[in-house]
């Protein structure tokens, strides 16, 4: 007896699991089928039975439902005769891709005949988001359980309220749980106590969306309660005190962006400049020629990949180029600045030129791979990824260069040329090798610059011509051939120029930095960081 036991609690096992895995797609399939009755319903009835077969439908539990209420809330619910089932439309086409609204199951295409459109008005819509806003409390993805309460603040109600509550209760994320808590206050900001309203509207100070400053202006305007308007009136001060600071900050960071552009512009021009004192009015077409370099590369890698390839194709090509026009025309005009500052203006027609027959006049557009797409908050403040991107890049090729000059052979041989020629001639240094090696560096550089000046604005002909006296400048106002120089001057330029648009306007604001560079250069003719060396003063 006792061996026979375990054998039939095994046989009894046994015969749990095959009811189990027999009864479980046909309860699923019974829910499927429920769920398709209902949709069908919808059909037929009329805005009052839709509300309420929308909430027998939330209560199913199914997890396709989130996807079934929106397609109904975005008029893409269908039904399709030819097989008594509701449909979700994919398309607005006059061929409609169409799946399966219970199983998700690709159908192909529909004419729009053959399709009857399930109708929603915006009362039955409001009632949708709500229900989506409850389906997203429920998730474990605390995004999701963010857009939901941002619906909540969008379309406030009692029902949503209590949701929200609840979800407070349980909530693991603080900082959402603090959304949950300005959610709660809106709610309460319509409770019929002034002493809840009150307490609603100080709790609802310094936030800054629009959904809840609006409700504040309105409490500080025409709320009954004297100590509610006050409130009111308080928090909106906040909110405005915070709305300020954060236009400063985003003001600040879009002048650190551009003025990080500035300095990948003028950077490999303050190494020719300072080393060789040949005026380069090439140096903004050899920027357009590494924006090109990244077009070209965009049409056989794909654009996720394109960038990290970019980077040293456009550094070689601009390079090569750079040293060709060294070897080619700059070499024999040396000492005579005019001669050279012509030289090279008639080069950069050549290269613009040169763009547009290859090329064409047309602006071409470079896409952005996703990795630099979008947004991302920094504390309170939303900024582009791009420009952030671009700020960290003009930081690693400064890096870079300072490195190079500084840790490098080349580099010695740099700093020995550009503080006193002669002297480093006799001490064995190849001065010509010297000059075409930096005139190349200064120009793969420029290359660089481009590929990031793609990332901001269209590649055309005329892109480095947009850039090459803004170049000049923070050369100038840095101090010639001083790296730390350029980075100062850049950021300052930039910042000036992004703080003053807002009451001048980005042409007066430009004038003005204009004036008072000349002023400047006026009391100090060397810049921020002169130049030091016995050939300084020449």
């Amino acid at each position: 007896m006792v061996s026979r036991t375990p054998f039939c609690a095994g046989l009894a096992g046994l015969a749990l699991m095959l009811v189990a895995l027999l009864t479980s797609p046909t309860l699923y399939a019974a829910d499927d089928a429920t769920l398709q009755t209902t949709l069908v319903q919808l059909r037929e009835a009329d805005f009052a039975e839709k509300a309420a077969l929308v909430e027998s439908l939330a209560a199913q539990d199914h997890p396709r439902m989130a996807t079934i209420l929106k397609a109904l809330a975005d008029s893409r619910l269908y039904y399709q005769t030819d097989g008594d089932r509701v449909v979700i439309g994919l398309n607005d086409a006059a061929e409609i891709t169409i799946e399966d609204a219970v199983s998700g199951a690709a159908l192909g295409q529909a004419g729009k005949r053959d399709l009857d459109r399930i109708t929603a008005n915006n009362r039955l819509r409001g009632m949708i988001e709500n229900l989506l806003a409850s389906l997203g409390l429920a998730s474990a993805d605390p995004q999701q359980r963010r857009l939901a309460v941002e619906a909540f603040l969008r379309s406030p109600n009692p029902v949503g309220a209590e949701r929200l509550k609840a979800q407070l209760a349980v909530e693991p994320d603080q900082k959402l749980k603090e959304l949950l808590t300005v959610a709660l206050a809106l709610a309460d900001l319509a409770s019929e106590d002034a002493t809840v309203r009150a307490k609603a509207a100080t709790a609802m100070g310094g936030w800054t969306p629009s959904e809840i400053r609006g409700p504040l202006m309105q409490a500080a305007a025409a709320d009954s309660d004297a100590a509610v308007r006050e409130a009111a009136k308080i928090a909106l001060a906040k909110t405005e005190f915070r709305l300020q600071m954060l236009g400063w900050a985003e003001t600040l960071f879009f002048g650190l962006s551009l003025g990080s552009v500035l300095i990948l512009a003028a950077i490999g021009l303050a190494v020719t400049f300072g080393v060789m004192g040949v005026i380069n009015m090439a140096h903004g077409e050899l920027m357009m020629l590494g924006a090109y370099t990244t077009w070209l590369v965009q049409q056989w890698l794909p654009v996720n990949w394109s960038l990290p390839v970019a980077v040293p194709l456009a550094f070689l090509v601009a390079a090569l180029v750079g040293i060709a026009i060294e070897r080619g025309i700059i070499r024999f005009l040396y000492g005579r600045p005019l001669e050279t500052l012509l030289a090279t203006f008639g080069v950069s027609l050549i290269l613009q030129q040169a763009v547009r027959s290859i090329f064409s006049p047309l602006n071409r557009s470079v896409a952005t791979p996703d990795w630099m797409s979008g947004t991302i908050l920094l504390g309170p403040l939303e900024v582009t990824l791009n420009r952030l991107i671009i700020v960290g890049f003009c930081i690693a090729v400064f890096a870079a260069l300072w490195l190079a000059l500084q840790r490098t052979r080349l580099g010695l041989e740099v700093r020995a040329v550009a503080q006193n020629r002669a002297m480093a001639r006799a001490m064995g240094v190849r001065s010509a090798r010297v000059d075409a090696l930096t005139f190349g560096l200064g120009s793969g550089i420029a290359g660089v610059a481009g590929v990031a000046l793609s990332q901001l604005t269209n590649v055309g002909p005329n892109l480095g011509q947009s850039y090459i006296v803004d170049s000049f400048m923070v050369v100038v106002f840095g101090g010639v051939g001083n790296l730390w120089g350029t980075l100062v001057a850049g950021l300052s330029l930039g910042v000036a120029n992004k703080l003053l648009e807002p009451w001048a306007g980005a042409v007066l604001a430009k004038i003005v930095v204009l004036v008072f560079l000349i002023l400047f250069i006026q009391k100090r003719p060397r810049g921020l960081f002169p130049q030091r060396g016995r050939a300084a003063e020449v």
